[in-house]
């Protein structure tokens, strides 16, 4: 994957989607539009942080590389460069896949 030239704002995370392998059952093909975006993906870049009250940054919990899984509907589809990402909020990340 070409290194992204982004950097997101705040507790904003970038992800790119981990495509799923397609699986044919019983000779069904299911076409793309009808497939459901897969809620694995990779961090590709993060924000620094969000600002408590009291000024002071919380850190960001996920960093570049983590795979992570995300909220169904959460965040917004961008293209960068040909290539489809989405752009969420760290609280859309819910969990970390070790």
């Amino acid at each position: 994957m070409a290194k992204v030239k982004i950097q997101p704002l705040g507790d904003r995370v970038l992800v790119k989607h981990i495509e799923e392998k397609e699986q044919i059952k019983g000779g069904i093909i299911i076409p793309d539009a009808a497939k459901e975006k897969s809620q694995e993906a990779e961090v590709v870049a993060v924000g620094k942080g969000r600002l408590a009250d009291d000024g002071k940054r919380i850190p960001m919990e996920v960093a570049v590389g983590d795979r992570v899984l995300i909220s169904k509907y959460g965040g917004s589809e961008v293209n960068l460069g040909g290539e489809k990402f989405t752009l969420l909020r760290e609280d859309d990340v819910v969990a970390i896949l070790k």
